[in-house]
């Protein structure tokens, strides 16, 4: 194998497919990126078993691509990255002079490199499944930004870990969940369907990272993956097994007390309070009544006090108690002006909304204190 590339087109895709890499793989072979070239295409491709990523560069007078030789070889993702980024020329070229030994070379730089046999590498089946709708990436981004957080990071529930896709007729809800707080968004999408899947939020925040600003990214899906195609870049992800809590059912639909704040506010406070912990967890009290807010976090050494006023405030006076953290990352995706909370009482879940933004919704559930 022998070609010849732009050095930053080159380098781009390598920085995709490396979000694949695994380099604690009990599997040595998924350490290394695989490069193919055939005609006038040169392929690289990354997998850890849980998402696998496919880069195709065409030739064309913008990258330079020329291809010499056709061939392929495993390189190894954690040296060919910085090799090709400490290369002093424009361009690059990459041979494989002698079975696996392979020159990365520029003007005057060349780094050698014993690459593997890419025959070692495990087939990897990037057919698109049927089921497939489009969607724009800064609605992509914007999803993943304002819902995946709320996932769970322990495994002792593994379905939790993932974000929920679930699309009966032309509107998709999206859930995460680590059963104390939960973030959902609603699409509306240009075509009907009919799947529940759950995708790893990790491989969701790699997806995030990896497509354009704005790009239409197509996702297509099956009972066993999920396939996300934009620009040449093929990024496919397993499913997490395990049926998905119904999670409708944990929504109120009736509320007591109503308040709406500026976003600002609130977000200032609930940070200027969230350094005071007990056991490392930050525990707000909140007092609400049609004048203002109360906002107060303490521990055995100090105690945090704000007031928020003004403030729009309907129903009884209210005192409830959360976890900061869950409250200030709820609002802080939302990107609003003015946010609206709604209680049904001081032991039941509470939503927090956008006042420009119906199909976003966040919930946390309030903690009980004995103070």
């Amino acid at each position: 194998m022998y070609f010849k590339i732009n050095k930053k087109d080159f380098l781009d895709k390598i920085n995709i497919v490396s979000r694949a890499v695994s380099l604690t793989s009990p599997l040595p072979v998924l350490h290394n990126i695989k490069l193919a070239t055939r005609g006038n295409i040169l392929q690289l491709t990354a997998s850890d078993s849980d998402i696998s990523i496919e880069a195709t560069i065409l030739s064309d007078e913008e990258n330079g691509l020329q291809i010499i030789n056709e061939g392929s070889i495993l390189l190894d993702g954690k040296y060919i990255g910085d090799m090709i980024r400490k290369i002093d020329s424009d361009f690059v070229e990459v041979e494989v002079v002698d079975g696996t030994y392979t020159s990365i070379r520029g003007l005057s730089v060349n780094f050698e490199l014993n690459g593997i046999r890419s025959d070692t590498y495990p087939l990897i089946d990037f057919s698109e499944p049927e089921d497939s709708f489009v969607i724009n990436s800064a609605a992509l981004k914007n999803l993943v930004f304002q819902t995946c957080f709320a996932a769970s990071d322990k495994e002792t529930k593994p379905v939790l870990t993932g974000l929920n896709l679930n699309c009966e007729g032309n509107t998709m809800t999206c859930v995460a969940t680590d059963s104390y707080r939960l973030a959902q968004k609603k699409i509306v999408l240009d075509t009907f369907h009919n799947f529940n899947v759950t995708i790893p939020t990790k491989s969701m925040n790699d997806i995030a990272k990896i497509v354009g600003d704005d790009e239409n990214v197509r996702v297509a899906l099956n009972e066993k993956k999920a396939l996300f195609i934009a620009d040449g870049v093929m990024i496919q992800t397993r499913l997490i097994e395990g049926l998905y809590p119904e999670t409708s059912r944990l929504i109120p639909s009736e509320f007591a007390h109503e308040l709406v704040v500026d976003a600002r506010d609130i977000l200032n406070a609930l940070d200027r309070a969230s350094f005071i912990k007990n056991e490392g967890v930050c525990i707000i009290r909140m007092e609400l009544n049609e004048n203002e807010i109360n906002i107060t976090s303490r521990s055995n050494e100090v105690v945090s006090a704000e007031k928020i006023m003004p403030v729009s405030y309907t129903g009884e006076p209210l005192t409830i108690s959360y976890k900061g953290n869950y409250v200030y990352d709820a609002i802080r995706v939302l990107n609003a002006l003015k946010v609206k909370i709604s209680f049904s009482g001081n032991m039941k879940p509470f939503i927090i909304k956008s006042i420009d933004d119906d199909e976003v919704l966040q919930l946390v559930l309030p903690i009980k204190t004995y103070s």
